[in-house]
């Protein structure tokens, strides 16, 4: 029940000051229709409604600015839209300073509220931290979602969408539920994870694919397999524990992706301390210089510095460089890789062997936009679905451009004749 709030101070909190306009135009809208001006003396403006005689008490929206906001005692904070707050707006931190000015006083009865559509799971938005959170987890938090039952491979059936969006929908009588479904039936320019996070409340695992299986499938070759000999690129993507590492090769003259090695955390409750194999990966790096002609190999540097560093003094052939960092970290330079591996899929200017690890892992990857460009990326942060050698296949694809760009496809290997 609503009780009376001492200097009551209420926040309307969103990424941007825009976003706050939908919730302060309706607090204006009832309240203009209310005694509020006349009996209570509320000054109904637009940016901040205040009382008119000066004394304590407002409701104000706030932007992402976390430490600006820092100290502040709000009563009550409405946090809107979270599913849009996320590490690149600020958005987590900004929750966390609301979040921790509002339980300084929750003895006083403050309270925060948020306001979400279903999350995109690659985001790691404030709304997804809060779902899957202990408190949520352990009713310490309230989340409450009403969700349409409804599958993907459902979104062409009239009937069940209809049924769903009743549901999702509940007693929303001014939602044109005759106008959606035609929408999800025939309107194929959206994908289908934007209608059921949207639409249906339903996270979508995996809403936002990066490649799709007939687009690899296209891609794989069987004929012309890799021999000792052929001049090729590498790309490394090391881990210890969490994450898997991986090996992969790419064949300079025709962009042949293939498997060397990976080492993926079997998840077994019998092997609750699994670490990467490290003498299995110095071995298996060790295999493809004397197996192959490797010209160019990029290595993403975390964990494995030491490593890297000495394969490349190892590898250097009379001043000529052959091992390099690539840090996966930097948007910029990643977002360019990743842009031309994919043009490469989409016109069929890389191949692969087929191999169901690589498969498995491209197919498991999930794009996220940045400013710089498109990331990839598991399709949320605790997924057991990996992308490892996904990152590999892209840092190989890459060390095999800057190699022919180099002019090292023309290097030929020595031969001594002797009479």
């Amino acid at each position: 029940m609503a009780k009376r709030v001492p200097l009551s101070t209420v926040q309307i909190g969103a990424t941007a000051l825009d976003q706050t306009d939908q919730t302060m135009e309706m607090i204006r809208g009832m309240l203009s229709e209310s005694p509020a001006e006349t009996e209570f003396g509320l000054d109904i403006g637009k940016a901040v409604i205040q009382f008119k005689s000066g004394k304590p008490g407002t409701i104000r929206p706030k932007a992402t600015a976390g430490r600006t906001n820092e100290g502040n005692r709000p009563t009550f904070a409405l946090m809107d839209e979270v599913h849009h707050w996320v590490g690149s707006n600020g958005g987590p931190d900004f929750f966390q300073t609301l979040k921790r000015n509002i339980e300084k006083t929750t003895s006083a009865g403050s309270r925060w509220v948020t306001t979400t559509n279903a999350y995109n799971p690659n985001e790691d938005s404030v709304a997804q931290r809060i779902h899957e959170s202990d408190m949520v987890r352990q009713a310490f938090w309230l989340y409450d979602c009403i969700e349409g039952d409804i599958q993907p491979e459902e979104l062409r059936d009239e009937a069940k969408v209809r049924i769903a969006l009743a549901q999702a929908y509940g007693d929303a009588t001014w939602a044109d539920i005759d106008g959606l479904t035609r929408t999800i039936l025939f309107d194929r320019t959206t994908p289908d994870s934007t209608y059921l996070r949207f639409f249906f409340n339903a996270i979508a695992e995996s809403s936002d694919g990066w490649m799709s299986k007939a687009e690899w499938a296209a891609c794989q070759d069987d004929d012309d397999p890799i021999r000792p000999g052929d001049q090729i690129a590498l790309g490394f993507d090391g881990s210890i524990r969490g994450d898997a590492t991986g090996l992969i090769g790419c064949r300079l003259r025709d962009g042949k992706l293939f498997v060397l090695g990976l080492w993926e955390n079997p998840r077994d409750p019998k092997q609750p301390d699994w670490e990467v194999d490290v003498l299995a990966v110095e071995a298996a790096v060790q295999k493809a210089f004397s197996t192959y002609r490797v010209e160019w190999m990029y290595a993403d540097p975390p964990y494995w510095q030491e490593n890297i560093g000495r394969w490349a003094l190892q590898h250097n052939e009379r001043g000529q460089d052959h091992v390099f960092e690539f840090w996966t970290n930097k948007p910029t330079r990643m977002t360019q890789a990743i842009e031309r591996f994919r043009t490469a899929v989409m016109v069929r200017d890389l191949r692969h062997d087929g191999d169901e690890d690589l498969t498995r892992h491209v197919l498991n990857a999930a794009t996220r936009e940045v400013p710089q460009g498109t990331l990839i990326t598991k399709d949320s942060p605790r997924s057991k679905r990996k992308i490892d050698l996904a990152v590999c296949a892209v840092l190989a694809f890459e060390a095999r451009a800057d190699a022919i760009a180099d002019g090292r496809l023309q290097i030929k290997r020595k031969r001594v004749v002797g009479f």
